[in-house]
């Protein structure tokens, strides 16, 4: 049996990240530009980043006032309820400035500490991802499953680059370590899109460094539901340091390929 609450939470994240990614979609200036700048001048705000979070975080204090939020934009509540929001406004800002298609909402809701439920909203591809702890991965509604695993020769493999020069340096050498084993190397730009195509088998595997818990939160747990494995360096769960998720098989291989490639430091 479903538990309310979870599916209470899961409601709120589905109409939340749709009215965001509608704003997004729909109320994209012509003349987008830059707002401000974080950890470098190519990690990039703009002012709907700001306008979507807004928006999430002021329909679900509506909604359930005594929660707690996380947002990448700047939003930090402790809340009283036990629950907590985790919140990527606009998952993929440099796509998002481009006009580039992939970029997505991303909406998780934790009760004490543990991820149980997730929304992604990817409104250029007209797909929204979501699934409950326990209830399996669903995208606009219809099951989803990993990819069945190919040899890792054969293994199409998405991954992303940070924004500072070193970290770039670094993953660029894992990049070129990695890509006489595998079949091809995806770099979509959206992690929480990345997560959501191995859930959906349009990957089998993707790993990056250097996400927030708000890049990761909604994706991994559709990627888990959906029957890919998800962690970090060997024993240790998805983070900052590493983050990786494919089909059970691959994940075997690749995981420690990382470790000893040192895709978890820079």
């Amino acid at each position: 049996m479903s538990d309310p609450l979870y599916d209470e939470l899961l409601q709120l994240a589905l109409e939340a990240a749709d009215r965001a990614g509608r704003l997004l979609r729909d109320g994209r200036p012509a003349d987008l530009g830059v707002a401000a700048t974080k950890t470098s001048p190519i990690d990039v705000v703009t002012e709907m980043d700001i306008a979507s979070e807004k928006l999430i975080t002021g329909f679900l204090t509506e909604h359930r006032p005594h929660d707690g939020f996380l947002g990448e934009e700047g939003a930090s509540v402790e809340g009283t309820s036990g629950v907590r929001w985790v919140i990527d406004p606009v998952d993929g800002t440099v796509n998002y400035l481009y006009g580039l298609p992939s970029w997505a909402v991303s909406i998780a809701a934790e009760k004490d500490g543990e991820t149980v439920a997730g929304v992604v909203a990817a409104p250029m591809r007209g797909e929204t991802y979501h699934a409950v702890l326990g209830g399996g991965a669903f995208n606009n509604g219809e099951r989803v499953r990993h990819r069945p695993a190919p040899p890792l020769s054969q293994a199409l493999v998405g991954t992303g680059f940070g924004y500072l020069t070193e970290r770039r340096i670094g993953q660029a050498e894992v990049v070129r370590a990695l890509v006489p084993q595998v079949r091809d190397i995806r770099r979509g730009g959206s992690a929480a899109i990345d997560l959501c195509d191995v859930a959906c088998g349009r990957l089998d595997a993707y790993y990056e460094r250097g996400l927030n818990p708000w890049d990761l939160a909604a994706g991994v747990l559709i990627a888990r539901e959906a029957g890919a494995l998800t962690g970090g360096r060997p024993g240790e769960p998805a983070s900052q340091e590493l983050t990786v998720a494919a089909s059970p098989e691959v994940f075997g291989v690749l995981q420690p390929l990382l470790e000893d490639l040192g895709a978890w430091h820079d």
